[in-house]
């Protein structure tokens, strides 16, 4: 094709295609959230939650998945928001974390589960410095799908034993105290979270 025939410069440079990141859409509050797909292991609906004493508040306790004693955080909390009612569209985002160099499964509540879409990392933005209470360090960037701004978080920097929040700390210790007790595995009754966990 003779590109100086169609009206284009023959040194004119195009853009090249960025990576593609494969992302599920989430939501909380009224932002929407992102995560990498490469990290989730599955969508469920929203069960039944048993509580585990002297955790914080951001660890809503833990399910059995399958015979699998799984933390359940709530992402709310962790990131200072408005805590919400559990509804029809709650659900647990199951996604795998590191820690220690060992993965494990942990539960992310989210609001409602929208789409799979993917995002061209070339439009990712950095978060804005002000405006927000949750650790930037959190966010790996800020895209537009349709008309909605989406911020797509660094779940590794979420459980990173790096930041003050320590997660990850949290998480092990939950995970060693739950390692020896039975009566998780074998299906005790669980407890619901109340429809407003305020």
């Amino acid at each position: 094709m003779n590109r100086e025939s169609e009206g284009v410069p023959e040194q004119a440079v195009f853009p090249e295609e960025g990576e593609k990141l494969q992302v599920l859409l989430f939501r909380l509050d009224q932002e929407i959230y992102a995560l990498e797909i490469s990290c989730i292991h599955e969508v469920l609906e929203y069960s039944k939650v048993t509580k585990v004493p002297r955790t914080p508040d951001f660890m809503l306790g833990v399910i059995n998945l399958r015979g699998r004693v799984v933390p359940v955080v709530d992402l709310r909390r962790q990131f200072e928001m408005t805590i919400s009612e559990v509804t029809v569209d709650t659900c647990n985002i199951i996604i795998d974390v590191s820690l220690d160099g060992e993965d494990i499964s942990v539960g992310i509540l989210a609001d409602d589960v929208r789409e799979v879409v993917e995002i061209d990392k070339n439009h990712l933005r950095p978060p804005p410095s002000f405006g927000s209470t949750m650790d930037i360090g959190f966010i790996k960037g800020i895209s537009q799908v349709n008309d909605d701004f989406v911020i797509v978080l660094d779940i590794a920097e979420i459980f990173s034993s790096a930041h003050h929040f320590d997660i990850a700390n949290q998480l092990s210790g939950l995970k060693q105290s739950l390692a020896s007790d039975e009566s998780l595995k074998a299906g005790e009754p669980e407890i619901d979270l109340p429809d407003n966990q305020e």
